[in-house]
């Protein structure tokens, strides 16, 4: 007999596939809409490579926060960050679909979700933090990077998250770079 806790364990890893399927604003660099479990998955690979300049991080949370951080978006998608101009709501509804997707799981894995989830919406710990200013910066980088519609904003990119990508020389030297992308991007659109 199947142990309780493994089918329901499965369930949830089966809802959560709908992050495979969620698009964002941003496009690859063949011009196909990026899914937020793409963006998640270079969010860990970011953090992964960057992990010798985040020295005295616990990086184990750091991946653990990096993985849920969108987790919610597999019941009502992605919020794209031009859109987002209540916050309030947008973690309103965040945290109530993360409980709805949570519901199958056994309250030690459910809580260990959600505690990792209000971690990083909360900005709560330095590892909450450096997750934030990289997921701004993961964004710019994609939206530099893609093959965007001919209307795509890129100076919204300029100021996008500034406030988390200050905290860290890391950030501010990374935020150096993908402005200078950015500011490239524009110039090359307005030819």
């Amino acid at each position: 007999m199947f142990k309780t806790t493994t089918k329901a364990r499965l369930d949830f890893l089966q809802a959560a596939e709908a992050l495979k399927n969620v698009l964002r604003s941003g496009h690859t660099s063949t011009g196909r809409p990026e899914s937020t479990a793409e963006h998640t998955w270079r969010l860990c690979l970011m953090a992964l490579v960057f992990e010798d300049d985040l020295a005295g991080l616990d990086m184990l949370k750091v991946l653990k926060l990096c993985i849920v951080h969108d987790l919610a978006e597999a019941i009502n998608g992605d919020i794209p960050a031009v859109a987002q101009v209540a916050p309030v709501f947008k973690r309103e509804r965040e945290q109530r679909d993360l409980l709805q997707l949570t519901e199958p799981l056994d309250a030690a894995s459910r809580q260990t979700i959600l505690s990792l989830w209000k971690e990083y919406d909360g900005a709560a710990t330095p590892e909450a933090r450096a997750v934030k200013a990289m997921d701004k910066l993961e964004t710019i980088l994609q939206h530099n990077q893609g093959d965007n519609p001919s209307d795509f904003d890129y100076a919204f990119n300029l100021g996008y998250g500034r406030q988390h990508t200050a905290s860290h020389p890391l950030f501010a030297e990374i935020r150096e770079l993908v402005d200078a992308g950015t500011r490239s991007r524009m110039n090359i659109e307005r030819l």
